[in-house]
């Protein structure tokens, strides 16, 4: 590619070089002039013909070159090609060696012809001299200068050794070197003038190559002087800063062209002093490369390249798209994406720069918040429902957030509230009562009316001494202890409560190797015909007794194994211990399991009890499987399937705690239930209150409508069993009446006891307790 552009230069000059043979026709026709003159002169003075023929022939050899050249000037010379070039040197060659070698041959006719004095002196002189204006007419051709010359030198050579004297052949054999001189001065300024036009034509293209890479750059660039001055200025720059082209910035500071960019309102003015200043630095090296806004919106940035005492370039770029992603990044670094407030790593930084900043004396405080029931509005509006909630609540949280409150939420429905200066627990209860206050009541989502509440656990310590690690933890054990209360507002961590903690912690450890070493064991609380003369079954209940802290109350371990995950694990343990003790009992008495939530979620439940049933040859209709409404609200459909499947294989199902919840009549219809049993909400004040009878009655009337057996629970006093048989409302008596909870080995003696026993005489509640 390098050779074809180098040969297309070469054309291009060797063209221009051919071009000024055709030009500048004036001296030609001088020449013509001269010709013409001399050689009639010589006519007019030796009387010989043949200096007028040579005459004419001069002139009509001058007109035939001129059309040519005149028709050569109307040729369109942008579309010539090497071949074209050549053709029109080689025509204008033609007319030079005619007109050349006529005065040639004039001459050598002078000198052997006429050998006359005046006409060997003029045509010889006239003939050198256009010998000589081959250096300034004639020299963009080097075929040219030589057929001029071997035209003209030839036959005046031959003239004169034809003459027959020695001298003129000296003076003929002396032409040599005049010609050959005549002809190395045409060359070497035709070769000086082709290095120029090189030169030039190189430079040019150079240039025109640098003008267009400078105004197609991205970048804006500025060439300054050693006195700061613009040297060179970019189409970018222009554009940029809207610098008209025709505005010359050559020779002017560059602060004129930041007043332009002002005036055009690409620089506001608040930044005009602060750009001009750190352009200063650049230039004076004390910086090499700057970030500089112009506006609200835009971001320039400058690199300095300097070049000694020839200045300085300053190249910039408009990085304010890269700026705003940098920004975006940042937010999506440090903020949380639903609600826009501080996420975790972002609001520990916060926090930590303001302990750092804190006084000696100060106190600050940590709050975790959480929404209760926050998962029902999850599963009964849906999680988008559930995420506007949480915007809802993030945007009236933000009106807390100052320059002493930061808010953060740390994910899910957990926000988290830091207060680095509270005057004490004073201030500290007026702050969170206004904050749980403020958060919590109605909000509408979706055109649904929510109301929510909220509780807290707040955490507070010294500011120079606070770790956010161990106030969170801390505020964590509150914010337990707050639900723990019953959904309490808010709760202020006490020492006590990070004992209560390492104990959980403790508990929930044993438990699960409890759970997997089957160490925990079985109570069975009997349940007995109305009249209390017969054992029909009892409820299976698990125990713990751990080994350093004694007796746990299932209250405890039973929602710890729920929140771990494992309470599955306990029910199999219970279903595998309950059914093989039952197998032991006589036929006619069943044994009662509770199943929780996740048991109903989960159909490995069905194969578990299969499984047992099957290893012990106990039939299914001696084992009776206790649900409760809480446990239904997860997944209906699923709880109802896992139901119907058991069963159907002959198991009876009875509803617990009925009559407590806010959908237990529905679950009547909805649910394969054997039985019912009633709460004991419905027994306590029996006696005393006659509107208990009458809930009782109905829910009793109810039930056997629907072909459901009863069960009461929660049957304490002889005036309670007394009212329910007068009532007829119970088919299964279960209470402290008849027996609390006993061991397996008790369980099984009195069972057996009362089966062979042929009396109906109700045992007394001494002798069964024992």
């Amino acid at each position: 590619m390098h050779s074809s552009n180098s040969t297309a230069f070469a054309d291009d000059v060797r063209l221009s070089f051919v071009a000024s043979l055709y030009q500048q026709r004036g001296t030609l026709f001088a020449g013509m002039i001269a010709h013409v003159v001399t050689t009639t002169s010589v006519y007019f003075r030796i009387d010989d013909p043949f200096y007028l023929y040579a005459s004419l022939a001069l002139f009509l050899i001058w007109l035939c070159r001129n059309l040519d050249m005149m028709r050569f000037d109307r040729l369109d010379k942008a579309h010539f090609r090497l071949h074209d070039t050549l053709r029109w040197e080689k025509r204008y060659v033609v007319g030079s060696l005619v007109a050349a070698f006529t005065l040639g041959t004039v001459c050598a006719h002078s000198l052997v012809v006429a050998q006359d004095p005046f006409a060997e002196m003029v045509t010889v002189s006239v003939t050198l001299a256009t010998m000589i204006s081959v250096v300034g007419r004639n020299f963009g051709s080097r075929l040219n200068v030589d057929m001029i010359i071997l035209a003209a030198c030839l036959p005046m050579m031959a003239g004169f050794v034809l003459a027959h004297d020695p001298y003129m052949i000296l003076m003929g054999l002396l032409l040599l070197p005049l010609f050959l001189t005549t002809r190395s001065m045409a060359n070497g300024v035709r070769d000086f003038l082709f290095n120029s036009v090189t030169a030039e034509r190189k430079t040019a293209i150079l240039a025109e190559r640098f003008d267009t890479a400078l105004n197609n750059m991205s970048h804006g660039l500025f060439m300054l002087d050693g006195e700061g001055r613009i040297e060179v200025a970019n189409l970018k720059a222009r554009e940029f800063f809207h610098i008209d082209r025709n505005v010359n910035l050559s020779g002017r500071a560059l602060k004129a062209a930041l007043r332009l960019g002002t005036r055009n309102g690409l620089i506001s003015r608040e930044y005009f002093a602060e750009i001009n200043a750190t352009l200063a630095d650049l230039i004076a090296g004390r910086e090499h490369r700057a970030l500089m806004r112009t506006d609200a919106n835009t971001w320039l940035e400058f690199s300095a390249r300097h070049r000694g005492e020839k200045g300085v370039v300053l190249t910039f770029e408009d990085v304010s798209a890269r700026i705003e992603s940098e920004k975006r990044i940042l937010q999506l670094a440090r903020f949380d994406n639903l609600t826009g407030l501080p996420n975790r790593s972002w609001f520990r930084e916060l926090v930590a720069k303001k302990i750092g900043k804190a006084r000696a004396d100060q106190t600050s405080a940590l709050a975790v918040i959480d929404i209760n029931d926050f998962k029902h509005v999850n599963d009964t509006m849906g999680h988008i429902s559930g995420d506007k909630l949480l915007s809802a609540l993030a945007a009236r949280l933000r009106s807390f957030a100052n320059k002493k409150i930061l808010v953060s939420r740390f994910g899910g429905d957990e926000f988290v509230v830091f207060l680095p200066d509270i005057g004490g627990e004073a201030d500290l209860s007026a702050t969170m009562d206004e904050i749980v206050e403020t958060l919590g009541g109605t909000y509408v989502i979706d055109r649904h009316k929510l109301y929510i509440s909220l509780s807290a656990g707040v955490a507070m310590a010294k500011t120079s001494d606070a770790q956010i690690e161990d106030m969170h933890i801390h505020a964590d054990l509150a914010l337990y202890e707050a639900k723990r209360r019953d959904k309490e507002r808010w709760c202020l961590f006490e020492t006590s409560m990070d004992q209560e903690y390492v104990r959980r912690q403790r508990l929930k450890t044993d438990l699960r190797d409890a759970i997997r070493t089957h160490s925990m064991s079985l109570v069975y609380q009997p349940m007995f015909n109305p009249e209390g003369t017969r054992i029909v079954g009892a409820e299976a209940l698990s125990r713990w007794e751990h080994p350093e802290f004694g007796p746990v109350s299932p209250a405890v371990y039973i929602p710890l194994a729920e929140e771990m995950g494992i309470i599955s694990e306990l029910t199999h343990s219970v279903v595998a211990q309950a059914v093989k003790v039952c197998a032991t009992w006589p036929e006619e008495m069943f044994v009662s399991i509770n199943l929780s939530a996740h048991d109903l979620g989960d159909r490995t439940i069905v194969s578990t009890i299969a499984d047992a049933l099957d290893r012990n040859a106990l039939a299914p209709e001696r084992l009776q499987l206790e649900v409760t409404e809480s446990g239904l609200m997860d997944d209906i459909a699923k709880a109802r399937e896992i139901l119907s499947e058991l069963r159907g294989m002959g198991m009876a199902i009875a509803i617990d705690d009925f009559g407590t919840g806010y959908s237990s009549l529905s679950y009547l219809n909805l649910l394969p239930l054997n039985k019912v049993k009633i709460d004991r909400s419905f027994v306590s004040n029996l006696t005393e209150d006659p509107q208990k009878l009458k809930l009782l009655r109905g829910v009793v009337n109810l039930s056997r409508e629907l072909g459901l057996e009863i069960i009461v629970e929660g049957v304490e006093t002889e005036e309670q069993l007394t009212t329910i048989r007068d009532n007829n409302c119970a088919d299964i008596i279960q209470g402290y009446i008849f027996g609390a909870p006993i061991r397996e080995s008790v369980f099984a003696e009195l069972a057996t006891r009362l089966s062979r026993s042929a009396k109906r005489v109700r045992p007394q509640p001494a002798l069964v307790r024992a």
